[in-house]
């Protein structure tokens, strides 16, 4: 009888997503010691040498990704792992870089005849001075994920001001025009899409999915499947599956969609971005779809492992 392959799952990490990660990272490893393998965690923080170190120290046939954010989602541990020669979950080096640098996906979102929003990278700096688009429009970080540091500008607002006076993400911000309407989100497992979830930020103060309506408890509310028209429910799949072939992801991945359904006559679907990799509790977005499609929390779990690769 084969011994239970054992499995590292990295979590934590230094973004500003560590505490989701570290949350992820535990539920994807009591399933996966549920499906009978051989877990070990590990908390991936600064020291690269330590890291390095307790890897060896572990010897994992394979790596659970669990990070989110930069250094996990940004292709910097995928480039650790490939250069160890240790397989891992979800996307490659390439993919992972390219999904997380917002200018670069949406360039080839749009190479792919993808739909995305009015937009372009702008300097932080000249934000104070003029709205670079007619508003309301979006100001997004370039490389951060889960909403972090994201703005809506709208008509009649000061905000510019204090949105740069308040920036910590880097000389350039992506602008976009803002999309009213439903957030909707697909996720992806290999060449399949799952659902659709509707998702609608609740309390008072959030106007969009932003961080706190993603982590707090009772931060939003989940519809699955999302009770949309059929057609922007079939383009939404085919866009979810489209873009993380384009970008080439691997294992699963989650996109996340605006549906301004304004004039139901005209509904429209804008690709906001893909997330290549995304929360891994048990109730988040990915893992309540699967659940939807009859795929366990410990089945994704061990699909996911199974899925691991080296890209060298």
């Amino acid at each position: 009888m084969n011994a239970p392959k054992r499995v590292t799952v990295l979590m934590g990490g230094m973004s500003s997503e560590r505490v989701v990660s570290l949350s992820s990272g535990q539920g994807v490893a009591e399933a996966l010691r549920s499906k009978g393998y051989d877990v070990c965690t590990l908390d991936a923080q600064a020291d690269l040498a330590t890291l390095v170190e307790a890897l060896n120290t572990q010897k994992p046939d394979v790596v659970f990704n669990a990070l989110h954010g930069r250094f996990g989602e940004d292709g910097c541990i995928q480039g650790i792992l490939d250069w160890m020669g240790i397989p891992y979950t979800h996307s490659g080096i390439r993919a992972s870089a390219t999904a997380m640098d917002k200018a670069a996906a949406r360039a080839i979102f749009q190479t792919a005849g993808l739909p995305v929003a009015e937009g372009m990278v702008v300097d932080i700096a000249t934000l104070a001075h003029a709205d670079p688009l007619p508003t309301p429009y979006v100001v997004k970080p370039l490389n951060e994920g889960s909403s972090v540091g994201v703005s809506i500008v709208r008509t009649g607002s000061n905000t510019r001001a204090d949105i740069v006076k308040n920036w910590t993400y880097g000389p350039q911000a992506l602008v976009e025009a803002f999309i009213p309407g439903r957030e909707i989100t697909v996720g992806v497992m290999g060449d399949r899409a799952l659902t659709i979830t509707d998702i609608t930020p609740t309390g008072t103060g959030h106007d969009f999915y932003d961080y706190d309506s993603k982590y707090q408890v009772g931060g939003s509310a989940h519809v699955l499947p999302a009770q949309i028209d059929a057609a922007s429910a079939k383009l939404a799949l085919e866009v979810a599956v489209k873009a993380h072939q384009a970008l080439g992801c691997s294992g699963a991945s989650r996109s996340d969609f605006r549906l301004d359904d304004t004039n139901p006559d005209q509904p429209h679907l804008i690709l906001l971005e893909v997330n290549t990799q995304p929360g891994m509790t048990a109730t988040s977005l990915l893992p309540e779809q699967a659940a939807y499609c009859g795929i366990s929390y410990p089945e994704l779990c061990a699909w996911l492992v199974e899925q691991a690769t080296c890209r060298q």
